[in-house]
């Protein structure tokens, strides 16, 4: 997947995961809060990837 592809997805994947934690606490669902934590940090780590694959390939192009 290409850097755009892995910051797309991950940001997606955040967004997600924070309504599906607003949803757990307005409903007092504790399970739909830690699964959104878990989609939160997923689509962080996602991130975390498309932007270093982006400072590889800077990396790259400069040598």
């Amino acid at each position: 997947m290409s850097s755009t592809g892995d910051k797309v997805k991950g940001m997606a994947n955040e967004a997600v995961g924070n309504v599906k934690q607003g949803i757990g606490k307005a409903t007092d669902n504790t399970k739909l809060q830690a699964e959104g934590k878990l989609q939160e940090k997923k689509g962080e780590a996602q991130q975390a990837v498309g932007k270093a694959k982006d400072a590889i390939k800077k990396g790259v192009d400069k040598a």
